[in-house]
């Protein structure tokens, strides 16, 4: 095999190749230029703003912007470790409860398989509506300002479990019941031997979890009234909204703000997106060799 690697011809650089590779150089760059944008207004004054536009490379450096979002620390660190705390134990309890239900409708011999299938494909095209759930979720749960109130509603999606079933439904039935017939359980199968089967779907099924955690504010505002229990994303809008009060005539009126004040509304949009998009932008990466594949695999059956 080395030997035959190594008297395969290069690949010669035609125009055509050349073309595409330049094509995807300037997507790349297309893609890379708003977040430079976003790190480099970040750092710029509101005077700066306002004169020049938003820059990759400001005039005059500064960190206004985050002193203004880090004036409290303490209640920053907190809403981090919520976000956290509700994205890894809503990934890994939706990524159980998506992968078990889907392991159940791609099973061919179950023979509730049908109705299940039915019922979660039901619940992508009706849904309830924000005011049944509310009602469920405090009246009859009575989780109102409890941090369950941020995991339960997102622990399972119709589309999560169709994607899931379709990776599942690529593993050979031989190979289940060879298992059987060896005398494992269920359980067993399932853990041992699906489960490591599924790891490119897992990764990415487990990535679209964190990213919908993570980016959540809407839960809180519902259902979280407590400040210990306010998510990354919900604390930094009402950041936004206090400072943009800041920046209004009525605040100037009551002394909130002296005349001629400029407060960092603008910079402090981009700190905001660089403090809540930071660490899923370091996630990410771990993810991507599954990313693809996880999405493909059981998309075309042959």
């Amino acid at each position: 095999m080395t030997t035959e690697a190594a008297t395969l011809p290069k690949p010669k650089a035609t125009p055509g190749k050349l073309f595409i590779h330049l094509i995807f150089i300037v997507m790349c760059a297309a893609c890379i230029f708003p977040f430079l944008v976003i790190i480099g207004t970040s750092v710029q004054s509101e005077g700066d703003i306002v004169k020049y536009g938003y820059s990759v490379i400001p005039k005059n450096f500064t960190f206004d912007a985050y002193r203004v979002i880090l004036h409290d620390p303490t209640m920053l660190l907190r809403s981090y470790g919520v976000t956290i705390l509700t994205t890894v134990v809503g990934s890994l309890v939706g990524m159980w409860v998506t992968t078990t239900y889907a392991y159940a409708i791609s099973r061919k011999d179950y023979r509730l398989r049908s109705f299940l299938a039915f019922f979660i494909f039901f619940t992508m095209l009706f849904h309830g509506g924000m005011v049944p759930s509310y009602i469920l979720m405090v009246k009859w749960l009575g989780l109102k300002n409890n941090i369950l109130a941020l995991i339960l509603p997102y622990l399972i999606s119709g589309w999560f479990v169709m994607l899931m079933k379709g990776f599942l439904q690529t593993i050979p039935d031989a190979l289940i019941e060879s298992a059987k017939i060896d005398g494992a359980s269920e359980l067993r199968i399932f853990a041992q031997i699906v489960l490591p089967i599924s790891k490119p779907a897992l990764a990415t099924l487990g990535l679209f979890f964190a990213l919908q955690y993570w980016n959540d504010w809407w839960l809180t505002l519902l259902y979280v009234e407590k400040d210990p229990l306010i998510k990354l994303q919900y604390l930094l809008i009402r950041v936004l909204k206090n400072m943009e009060y800041l920046n209004s005539a009525e605040a100037i009126e009551y002394g909130l703000v002296k005349p001629g004040m400029m407060v960092p509304s603008l910079s402090a949009r981009m700190a905001m997106c660089i403090l809540a998009a930071g660490p899923m932008l370091l996630v990410f990466p771990l993810f991507q060799k599954f990313f693809v594949q996880g999405l493909t695999v059981g998309s075309i059956k042959g």
